[in-house]
């Protein structure tokens, strides 16, 4: 079966957030799922069938880290619907069954794709101890993102310090079920982006994510209401690095971003 390595909230190949991608006839047993996840190795691998005429869905996702199935992934959600919209297997809007709900994804002429996720709700935490010390530098605030997302977002002092963190991941792990995202605002808007991040995922096998889609259904409601604007641009600093465009809309969140193929190969196992 064809197998797809694609980056996701990149224009270009070897930065964003690798994924793979299967297109399935139906979803194999979950030990097999997750073994070719673990042998693609990326933050996600995406599983997705076509759903019969009448159904919810066009179509049914699923997602697999190395170590484990996830309830919501932004990344590979983009790369999978960059798959069925470069390849015309899928005209138009796309409707996924997921964990999460139906989540849908929309392609536009310029090349870019949007998706339609739930806002993460955010309730305000006091900064749980150790987290500084696990971290290396010392939360402002810190929220509580609810079980879909299941971080602790913080807001660290400047993009400096968000950019400069060398964290302990095993000791990250304590504090929340998946893991934690560092944020802060941008140091100069004009670059193109309006605040910064990074995300540690130790609890499902990723010590830092490239670029989290899932994430800014958090970072957007927290900056949309600190920066008082519905749209926002955040950069996600990691490495390999990536844009993503967020719309606040209530109790859903749009996250936009483009996506390039960089493998397409021949599953054999």
């Amino acid at each position: 079966m064809r197998i797809r390595i694609v980056d996701a909230f990149t224009d270009r190949p070897f930065a964003g957030n690798p994924a793979g991608v299967l297109l399935l006839d139906a979803f194999p047993d979950d030990d097999w799922l997750q073994n070719v996840a673990l042998e693609v190795n990326h933050a996600e691998t995406a599983f997705a069938h076509r759903l019969p005429e009448g159904a919810e869905a066009d179509w049914a996702l699923r997602w697999f880290t190395p170590a484990t199935e996830v309830a919501m992934c932004g990344h590979a959600t983009l790369a999978t619907a960059h798959v069925l919209h470069t390849t015309r297997t899928h005209t138009g809007p796309m409707r996924f069954a997921t964990r999460s709900g139906v989540l849908v994804a929309t392609p536009a002429d310029d090349g870019s794709i949007t998706l339609d996720f739930p806002t993460a709700p955010l309730t305000a935490v006091g900064v749980p101890d150790g987290v500084a010390g696990a971290l290396g530098a010392e939360p402002l605030t810190a929220f509580d993102t609810g079980p879909s997302v299941g971080d602790l977002v913080v807001e660290l002092a400047d993009e400096k310090t968000v950019r400069g963190l060398t964290p302990d991941h095993k000791a990250l792990a304590a504090y929340s079920t998946r893991g934690l995202i560092a944020t802060a605002r941008a140091e100069d808007p004009a670059r193109g982006y309006d605040f910064v991040s990074r995300c540690f995922f130790p609890n499902v096998g990723i010590d830092e994510d490239p670029v989290t889609g899932s994430a800014h259904t958090a970072l957007a409601p927290y900056w949309s209401e600190r920066l008082g604007r519905p749209d926002l641009t955040g950069l996600q600093a990691s490495r390999r690095s990536g844009l993503v465009r967020t719309g606040l809309r209530g109790d859903r969140t749009l996250l936009t971003g483009r996506a390039v193929t960089v493998i397409d190969g021949e599953l054999r196992a």
